[in-house]
C-alpha cells in the first residue's frame, strides 16, 4: 500500500489576505517533496494548471527541481492535462525527469477539471473528447518504443514516421497512469489499454465509487489484461495534525475560500461549515483529523476500493508552509506506518455488465 502527497501549488490569499508569490510557492513545493522523501513517503503528485491562483503549469520542471534533493519517491504529475499539450514533448519531459531521478517519474494523465488551457493553447473545447483520445494513442505509442515512433496522425497532429523520441527514460516502460472524476467511459479506456487508474474522490463518499472501480477492472480484464496487475490510486483532500480539532483548525478557512472560488464558477452553493463537517465523517471523501483518523480512512478506502495507493491532497487553499510541512512529517511517521501495518490484500473485483457485451459468471 503506497501512501503519498498531491498538490496544485495554490496561491490563493492566506488568513490574513496576502497571496505568495508564485516563486515562493514553488520553492515551498520543492521543500514539501524533499521532506515526504525524508520521511518515507512513497509518491508526490504536482498538478497542472493555467491560472493566477496556481503555480505550477510546467509540473515536470519543479518535479525535476526537487529530483536532485530526493532519493526514493515518485514523482508524477498530478494530472498532465494531456488534451492541450504535445505528446511528444511530455515524453521528453518526464523522461528528463526520469533520468534525473534514476528511474522514479510518472505519468498521470487526464483531461483536466479546469478548462484554461484550451484556449491558452488555440484547442477548441467542443473538440475536448477527441483531443484526449488521439493524444493518449500517441503518448502510449511513443512509450513502447520511444526510439522507433510511427503513428499515423489524426485531427489535431501530424504524423510521425520513425522518429525517436529523446531522452530515454531510465524506467522501459515510462509510467503512464491515467486519472479520471467519475466518467464510466474514462474507466473503461483506462482498464482496455491496461493502464493503471488513479481515480479522484473529492465530494460524496468513497463507496460510491466502487462501481466505477469494479467496471475498470472488469474492462481490462476482458481485454486481456490481469487485473491483478494493475494498480489503482485515490486521490482526496484533506489534512492531518496533532489533534483532530487543531487539523481542522488550520484546514477549514482555506479550504472553505478555495471551493467558494471554485463554486463561483462552476455554479456551486458557498461551502457551509454543516458541509464540511459531513465531508469529515467516517464514510465522507474529506480526510482531515489526527494521524490515527486520516489512517482509519485510508484504510476504509482501502477495504471499500480495493485500492494499492492513497493520495492526501494536502493544501487546497493556501495553508501556511510551516503547518503543510508538519502534516506531511505527520503523513509519512505516523499515519503511512499505521496503513501498511493494517492494510490487508486487495479486495478482489467482481464481474459487471459493459454495454453490448454480455456479463460472465462471477468466479468463485
Amino acid at each position: 500500500m503506497e501512501i503519498g502527497i498531491s498538490a496544485f501549488a495554490e496561491t490563493t490569499p492566506d488568513g490574513t489576505g496576502t497571496t505568495i508569490s508564485h516563486a515562493q510557492r514553488l520553492r515551498e513545493v520543492v521543500e514539501e517533496i524533499e521532506l515526504a522523501d525524508q520521511v518515507g513517503l512513497d509518491v508526490y503528485g504536482l498538478g497542472e494548471h493555467h491560472r493566477p491562483d496556481y503555480a505550477a503549469s510546467a509540473p515536470a520542471v519543479a518535479l525535476a527541481a526537487a529530483a536532485s534533493r530526493t532519493s526514493r519517491i515518485r514523482l508524477s504529475s498530478a494530472v498532465t492535462v494531456l488534451s492541450s499539450d504535445d505528446p511528444v514533448r511530455v515524453f521528453q519531459q518526464f523522461a528528463t525527469l526520469d533520468g534525473l531521478s534514476d528511474g522514479r517519474a510518472e505519468v498521470l494523465a487526464g483531461r483536466g477539471s479546469f478548462i484554461e488551457s484550451f484556449p491558452l493553447f488555440g484547442y477548441d473545447l467542443d473538440d475536448y473528447e477527441e483531443l484526449f483520445t488521439e493524444k493518449l494513442d500517441l503518448l502510449l505509442t511513443i512509450q513502447r518504443d520511444p526510439a522507433h515512433v510511427t503513428w499515423p496522425g489524426g485531427r489535431h497532429r501530424a504524423a510521425v514516421d520513425g522518429l525517436g523520441v529523446y531522452p530515454l527514460p531510465v524506467q522501459q516502460p515510462l509510467p503512464v497512469w491515467i486519472g479520471v472524476g467519475g466518467s464510466p467511459q474514462s474507466v473503461v479506456r483506462a482498464g482496455t489499454l491496461g493502464l493503471p487508474l488513479a481515480v479522484a474522490i473529492i465530494g460524496g463518499e468513497p463507496a460510491q465509487f466502487r462501481p466505477l472501480v469494479d467496471l475498470y477492472r472488469e474492462a481490462a480484464r476482458r481485454a486481456g489484461h490481469d487485473p491483478a496487475t494493475l494498480p489503482v490510486a485515490t486521490h482526496s483532500h484533506g489534512f492531518v495534525a496533532e489533534t483532530s480539532q487543531r487539523a481542522v483548525d488550520v484546514h477549514f478557512e482555506p479550504y472553505r475560500h478555495a471551493m467558494d472560488v471554485i463554486g463561483r464558477e462552476r455554479g456551486w452553493r458557498p461551502f457551509s461549515r454543516t458541509g464540511y463537517e459531513a465531508a469529515r465523517s467516517r464514510r465522507g471523501a474529506l480526510l482531515v483529523g489526527s494521524a490515527q483518523e486520516v489512517a482509519e480512512k485510508v484504510l476504509l478506502q482501502r477495504e471499500q476500493l480495493g485500492i494499492d495507493r492513497f493520495m492526501l491532497h494536502l493544501s487546497a487553499g493556501t495553508i501556511p508552509h510551516r503547518d503543510v510541512m508538519r502534516a506531511v512529517e505527520l503523513l509519512g511517521t505516523e499515519v503511512a506506518p499505521i496503513v501498511r501495518a493494517e492494510a490487508g490484500p486487495t479486495v478482489p473485483s467482481h464481474p459487471v455488465a459493459l454495454p453490448g457485451v454480455p456479463a460472465p459468471p462471477a468466479r468463485p
